[in-house]
């Protein structure tokens, strides 16, 4: 029957994508449904000026990190066009007429750039390295693992349980003390630990912050810096980013080539109103025309929020998960700013544009970035805004003719309660801000500027359902983390109704555009049909 499926996955952001194409290759008659017009959800690459078409950005989400080589391997991605170069060097201006390059991978130019603010910070790279990668080893490892459910007395639990001490019966006291500090502690604190300059300790402490609502002396910012620090592009460089050819958008078509070659089915404009269930079961979805599919599997790569709170009935849910998932919390205070210049930027401190291919990033100091978070949790928005700034027309000149370059800034903080209540003409304002804070140490750079377009809290939320305007889904903050991610007992991908799994970013490893949860669920799904014998495959339940 045309309207029976083995699996329907509801959303077709790139973990959708990535459960589709594996559920696909295991023989599972799948489907994705995306409400949009495309699928890829924040991994989004869009010609935005009418008036010059032939401009392309990458929407919100804007470079790689996190994905593993499994995912590439399996699904075959360069087959189907995926393509990336290493983002970096990193250059960070600062008001006095000084900066620091930092590199990914040349350690001795990084001493130096270290050293021409402290010498003591230079030579505690090699530490701050061995730290990090010390950490790398144990949660690399760990975003590839389903979560127990912690505290649970039923035998397997407590058999999952002892796996995970097991896991980490090697880190003895001093391993113990640095996974507490890490997952505790201020990225402030813990840089603290290790440098001494305000210069130095302002370029280490930003991967702290990308896309989190939350300044540098935020307990738990240390966890969200190692997040995006312990990811392989696939050449072996721990904590390298990448830019893909084609924008982000790239990464989703050969994401939705992979799962079409497989055998999904992929179905745009097709939002679902409702998922069915029965006796505690699922068994289908409702989409908004009318039209009922079924399968005894559903897969939601939404935001929770939109799962269980609109998509299900409060009453055929758990009262405690309930309250779990309305607490969920998805603040952000982000603001995406993409631009098209008729030249590169000249920065006064560096006018040779040589080392200037990665980011560039608006932050002063460690008092400015937490100034700009203060104002906006106070409810108004940064005077002076942090951005993390991306060209990738220097690794991509495709994106833009020639002459042009687009600029990609990720940009905090505004007030969270912009998501619900926008304000348009103080987004603009904050643009504004945000570009004269670049002029400032690149005269010439406003005047560049050819086309802008600014995407807030309210307009992620409503056009791509980033609730609260938050990429990762939700906040990474050391409660909404593995096992609690996104609510106790339900961090292992299954939820309350049987044969409905959720895979969104909201889910552990969730944050960044990785694929990982989509990975570790549909492995969950596979040992549960294998558990009630019954095949993942043949169009009902079996």
């Amino acid at each position: 029957m045309d309207d029976r499926y083995d699996a329907i996955v509801v959303g077709g952001g790139h973990n959708g994508l990535i459960a589709a194409a594996y559920l696909a290759k295991k023989g599972a008659r799948t489907v994705v449904l995306e409400a949009r017009h495309k699928t890829g959800g924040a991994a989004d690459t869009m010609s935005p000026w009418p008036e010059a078409p032939e401009i392309k950005v990458t929407t919100l989400s804007y470079v790689m990190s996190l994905m593993p080589d499994t995912i590439l391997r399996d699904l075959d991605l360069a087959g189907h066009g995926y393509r990336t170069v290493p983002t970096g060097p990193y250059f960070v201006p600062f008001p006095d007429g000084r900066h620091i390059i930092q590199y990914d991978d040349d350690a001795r130019a990084n001493y130096d750039e270290f050293a021409k603010f402290s010498k003591r910070d230079a030579d505690a790279i090699e530490q701050w390295d061995a730290w990090i990668g010390g950490l790398a080893d144990v949660l690399g490892p760990l975003l590839m693992a389903t979560p127990p459910r912690l505290g649970s007395a039923s035998l397997g639990d407590l058999t999952e349980q002892l796996r995970l001490a097991w896991r980490f019966r090697g880190l003895k006291v001093q391993g113990v003390a640095d996974v507490t500090r890490l997952m505790t502690m201020s990225i402030v604190d813990i840089l603290d630990r290790f440098f001494e300059s305000d210069q130095v300790k302002t370029v280490m402490a930003l991967n702290g912050l990308i896309g989190t609502w939350a300044g540098p002396h935020e307990p738990g910012t240390g966890y969200v810096m190692a997040h995006h620090s312990i990811g392989d592009v696939g050449d072996g460089h721990v904590g390298a980013w990448a830019t893909v050819i084609g924008g982000m958008g790239a990464v989703s078509a050969a994401l939705e080539s992979a799962a079409r070659s497989s055998g999904a089915e992929v179905r745009t404009e097709a939002p679902v109103d409702r998922i069915l269930t029965a006796g505690g079961a699922v068994h289908g979805v409702v989409l908004g025309s009318g039209e009922e599919l079924h399968a005894p599997i559903v897969v939601a790569a939404t935001h929770p929020q939109i799962t269980f709170l609109r998509q299900l009935d409060a009453e055929d849910l758990p009262d405690g998960f309930v309250h779990d998932i309305r607490n969920w919390r998805s603040r952000s205070g982000t603001v995406k700013i993409n631009l098209a210049l008729d030249r590169a930027p000249v920065f006064t401190s560096k006018p040779d544009q040589a080392d200037l291919t990665g980011g560039f990033e608006l932050a002063h100091s460690i008092a400015y970035l937490e100034t700009a978070f203060e104002e906006a949790r106070a409810g108004r928005a940064a005077a002076v805004p942090f951005s993390d700034g991306n060209m990738p027309t220097f690794a991509d000149p495709t994106l833009a003719p020639e002459g042009v370059h687009v600029v990609s800034l990720f940009t905090q903080w505004c007030p969270a309660e912009w998501a619900d209540e926008p304000d348009g003409a103080a987004l603009e304002a904050y643009a504004d801000r945000v570009i004269a804070g670049y002029d400032d140490l690149a005269p010439g750079f406003a005047d560049s500027v050819l086309h802008r377009q600014v995407l807030g809290p309210h307009e992620m939320q409503e056009e791509w359902g980033l609730i609260g305007g938050n990429i990762f889904h939700g906040e990474l903050s050391a409660e909404q983390l593995f096992h609690m991610r996104p609510a106790p007992g339900f961090a292992d991908y299954r939820t309350p109704i049987r044969g409905l799994y959720q895979c969104s970013s909201a889910t552990h490893a969730g944050g960044g555009v990785t694929g990982i949860p989509a990975y570790n669920c549909v492995r969950e799904i596979v040992r549960d049909r294998r558990r009630a014998g019954r095949r993942i495959k043949g169009g009902r339940a079996r």
